[in-house]
């Protein structure tokens, strides 16, 4: 059984209605689905299908791409961050090879949503593209909150090694199964079995061999399967571990 740890099933219009990538999901042998929110209306959204379905739970975040939106949605996201089957904040952090927002503006909201996740006792779920030492320098200077997960981890071994020293996880996406990908797969073969997730980001990144096609959370065995191969283990291996962490990371007992 696998857990996907981060997904968008909101954003049906990209991708497969959510009831129905849930049904393919389960059908695959996905029991838990992680549906990540990116503003005010996406968080909404995604905590109204862990509502629906008993499958999905929700975090509620600003993506950098949206962070310029902070005024006007951060009452309502840390009134949503209350709502129930909620396990988590984010995503959150930087993304610089778009810069859809300021990068100030992606600094400050990136903090706040930092300290609500420790005063809340929530994961972190962070965003990081084209932007290490802007995300890195935001965590040294605020400390981790003791659950912080590296979504779609795009580095290599050396990025892995300054993410883990500072207690985060590494989530690896169908990135992992790229041709291109060889730093990514060397930074997944050195990441400690109790730091590993496995994610889709469905409806984005579709691992081989579905690429070209809407990413949903019943491609995450391939997801899985890649990585396994990176890691050099048998997939059943890399199932249960990210499973048994996923647990630990967002439902710890």
């Amino acid at each position: 059984m696998w857990i996907d740890a981060h997904c968008h099933l909101q954003l049906g219009d990209r991708g497969p209605a959510p009831e129905e990538a849930v049904a393919r999901a389960v059908d695959a042998g996905v029991e838990r689905m992680v549906c990540i929110g990116t503003d005010l209306a996406t968080s909404a959204e995604a905590v109204r299908l862990a509502g629906a379905f008993p499958e999905v739970w929700a975090t509620v975040g600003l993506h950098p791409h949206d962070a310029s939106k902070l005024a006007d949605e951060w009452d309502g996201l840390v009134d949503l961050a209350g709502a129930d089957r909620v396990v988590g904040i984010g995503e959150a952090g930087f993304d610089l090879y778009y810069r859809h927002s300021e990068p100030d503006a992606q600094d400050g909201a990136f903090r706040v949503q930092l300290r609500l996740a420790r005063e809340r006792g929530l994961p972190l779920v962070i965003h990081s593209r084209d932007a290490w030492p802007e995300t890195f320098g935001v965590l040294e200077s605020e400390g981790v909150p003791e659950r912080t997960v590296f979504h779609c981890f795009t580095g290599g071994p050396a990025e892995a090694e300054r993410a883990l020293t500072l207690g985060c996880w590494l989530s690896y996406s169908g990135i992992v199964s790229f041709k291109t990908a060889d730093d990514l797969r060397a930074a997944a073969a050195v990441t400690p079995s109790d730091r590993l997730l496995v994610e889709t980001d469905a409806p984005f990144l579709a691992p081989v061999p579905h690429r070209g096609k809407a990413n949903e959370p019943a491609f995450l065995p391939a997801v899985g399967a890649a990585l396994a191969g990176a890691r050099n283990e048998p997939v059943e291996a890399v199932a249960e571990t990210t499973r048994r962490n996923a647990l630990a990371f967002f439902w710890p007992s």
